[in-house]
């Protein structure tokens, strides 16, 4: 038996592997990583955030040997007892994370064209590993299988049944790994039983997504077949009326793959603002006066309250809202205005605890007399993948698994 055993955590996408090598007893991380520009011209491999070293080839098996090359340095090769892969679609098939088996691959493979940018990298990611790490347990740990408990009425769209019967049109929800987490990490923060309660997540970053946890499972989600529905995004539209992209098509000439590159990559705050996707450079902006940054602040802060409003309905009892994800564990401004928009649900916000920086972590932000409770807690998909990875994995390791 590996006296020390570690899980490889890695998260392929469609130009970059971030990876993180966690303790598989105390789920410290111990190193962490990634590699960009894989199939590009220059690829690049940076270590715990130092200067990028450049790659000879650009494939994700020369990339994935590169890392394999760091954790020998460390001493950590050898310890590597699992590996945990982020994948971002498991369709209807997978409701839960899964030993990875050749069938398991195939099935990975078979709801690829729902995600092919992403599962098509992610399954590139897997069969490397097979050949770097021969004989290690590897886990599939799915954005989409949280979501899995939604009841009909809450994925179907209300389209002819055609589509979801024979080409699985559907609402799928994203985020899943960081909502889970998050959910769990509430629980004890707020001293909740996850049997009998209520939560409303946002995760908030350049991909936002809202979720209500009831009783522990996902009742609804605001993603949908595809991450671009639901909230205003970094560059993503959010909802959309479909009539108003079908008019734009006919009034520009605009193809269907020009629009759906509009909605993805030119929209949502960089869209409205003409200036960044990035909200720190908005927020100055705002500050200085730029009306636009205004505007797409405002627009992104409205749909988010509206989505909270509207995920706390599919909920029995709403017993706290909680903010993750770079913006909401970042952004004072963002909390307060969006809180300020859900007045009606008698939230008191405590403006000091609210005003502290990312780095105090965990911490309840609303006042003791608020009717519901609300907080921050930074998310950590890579801990909940290599906790799933611990859970079905052949190791004696004390992991703390909800």
């Amino acid at each position: 038996m590996i006296e020390f055993p570690v899980v490889l955590v890695i998260n392929c996408g469609s130009s970059s592997i971030k990876f993180s090598v966690m303790d598989a007893d105390s789920q410290d991380v111990l190193l962490t990583g990634i590699a960009e520009g894989i199939n590009t011209d220059v690829a690049t491999l940076r270590i715990n955030d130092g200067e990028p070293a450049e790659l000879i080839r650009q494939d994700y098996e020369s990339a994935l040997s590169a890392i394999t090359d760091e954790l020998d340095k460390r001493q950590l090769l050898n310890s590597v007892t699992l590996i945990g892969h982020r994948i971002a679609h498991g369709g209807s098939i997978f409701s839960e994370s899964v030993l990875i088996t050749d069938e398991v691959i195939e099935q990975i493979r078979q709801v690829s064209p729902l995600a092919p940018l992403h599962n098509f990298a992610n399954l590139s990611g897997v069969e490397c590993a097979k050949r770097l790490f021969p004989g290690v347990q590897q886990v599939a740990v799915f954005d989409t299988s949280f979501h899995q408990t939604l009841a009909p009425e809450a994925y179907l769209y209300g389209l002819p049944w055609r589509y979801f019967e024979e080409h699985g049109v559907r609402r799928y929800g994203f985020h899943g790994t960081s909502h889970r987490y998050v959910a769990q990490r509430a629980y004890d923060l707020l001293g909740l039983e996850a049997q009998n309660s209520g939560l409303v997540i946002a995760h908030l970053g350049n991909g936002a997504s809202i979720c209500a946890v009831r009783d522990g499972k996902s009742a609804d989600t605001s993603m949908g077949m595809t991450p671009l529905e639901g909230l205003m995004m970094g560059t993503r539209c959010g909802d959309v009326d479909f009539g108003a992209m079908a008019w734009i098509a006919s009034q520009t000439g605009q193809s269907l793959s020009d629009l759906e590159r509009v909605v993805n990559k030119e929209s949502g705050l960089l869209g409205i603002s003409g200036l960044s996707s990035d909200l720190r450079v908005l927020e100055k902006a705002w500050h200085d006066g730029h009306e636009h940054a205004r505007l797409a602040i405002k627009t992104f802060v409205h749909r988010i309250a509206r989505h909270i409003g509207g995920h706390a309905m599919a909920l029995k009892r709403l017993d706290g809202i909680i903010f993750t994800g770079g913006i909401g564990e970042n952004s004072s401004l963002i909390r307060q205005l969006i809180v300020e928009h859900l007045e009606v649900l008698g939230i008191q916000l405590d403006g000091e605890k609210n005003l502290l920086s990312g780095k105090h972590g965990e911490r309840i932000i609303s006042r003791p007399d608020s009717r519901i409770a609300c907080a921050v807690i930074p998310t950590n998909e890579e801990q909940m993948i290599a906790m799933d990875a611990i859970h079905l994995g052949n190791i004696n390791a004390e992991a703390e698994y909800a």
